[in-house]
């Protein structure tokens, strides 16, 4: 059921692109933006692991280097029927973690000195399952379709307005005028709110995931609420809207009113899910 929500709101999200793409140039504006959503998606599956990674400076690291983080992630690699990733560590006190890849066979996971510093071993291996567990469920490639998408579709917005503002088309033609203005206003709201749904419907799956693949969803549980409470204290300074939504926990400082439109779930209704599952 998850998995279909995903596939519902991804699909929502083309259609609002393609009736931007109409709003801008009828059939020929639908055509450039379904090419356009195709290209974006293309390059995003490729790069997108190799661009965050050094974004936030992470450095791959060798069992050698560090056996005991290394080896957890390759029990629970091979607990969970995964080929093993590239483990990183990214230079940041700030506590948090992330996994990137197109795929199980590219995928990365990636954490903070922060967080190897304030966790135990047996909460990292529920944050680490965690990491792991958006590597089966591909999530990492569901986000980026879903942000790519929802980029795609303020672009169009804006050239929608720009071509408004300065004599574009006419209301005769198919998809112009206010029509064509209105939805650019709404779609990239609407974009933005679907985007959001994605991703948090996503993060609690990962959380379920990862609790059964590590057994220890009480782990999990701790390990989120001192997350939580540490990165509000410390967050993370090089941290970019762009890439939030990869963290376990948000890596930005927000307000109320940016939080009812945060990129992750209530952090107190994934612990109670967890803690529901531990008891």
């Amino acid at each position: 059921m998850n998995r279909f929500k995903t596939a519902v709101l991804l699909t929502t999200l083309t259609l609002i692109m393609v009736a931007l793409g109409s709003a801008i140039g009828g059939r020929g504006g639908m055509y450039f933006a379904f090419l356009m959503a195709c290209a974006m998606n293309l390059f995003s599956y490729w790069f997108s692991d190799k661009i965050v990674l050094r974004m936030y400076g992470a450095q791959e690291i060798t069992e050698a280097e560090n056996p005991a983080f290394y080896g957890m992630i390759r029990r629970l690699a091979v607990q969970g029927g995964l080929p093993m990733p590239r483990v990183y560590i990214i230079p940041s006190e700030s506590p948090n973690a992330f996994a990137t890849g197109r795929n199980p066979e590219h995928a990365a996971v990636a954490a903070t000195e922060g967080i190897l510093r304030i966790l135990t071993p047996e909460e990292m291996e529920g944050v680490m399952a965690h990491e792991l567990s958006h590597v089966a469920n591909r999530d990492i490639l569901i986000s980026t379709i879903a942000a790519t998408i929802a980029g795609a579709i303020s672009m169009l917005a804006n050239m929608v307005q720009w071509a408004a503002i300065f004599g574009g088309r006419s209301d005769d033609e198919e998809g112009g005028g206010w029509g064509g203005l209105a939805l650019a206003i709404i779609a990239p709201i609407a974009a933005m709110l679907i985007q959001l749904a994605v991703s948090r419907s996503r993060e609690y799956l990962a959380d379920e995931s990862g609790a059964r693949l590590c057994g220890k969803p009480l782990s999990l549980a701790n390990a989120l609420r001192k997350l939580d409470q540490a990165s509000r204290a410390l967050p993370m300074s090089e941290a970019r809207p762009a890439t939030a939504h990869m963290f376990i926990v948000n890596p930005l400082t927000a307000g109320m009113l940016m939080r009812l439109f945060s990129t992750h779930p209530p952090m107190e209704e994934r612990i109670a899910r967890l803690e529901q599952m531990g008891h």
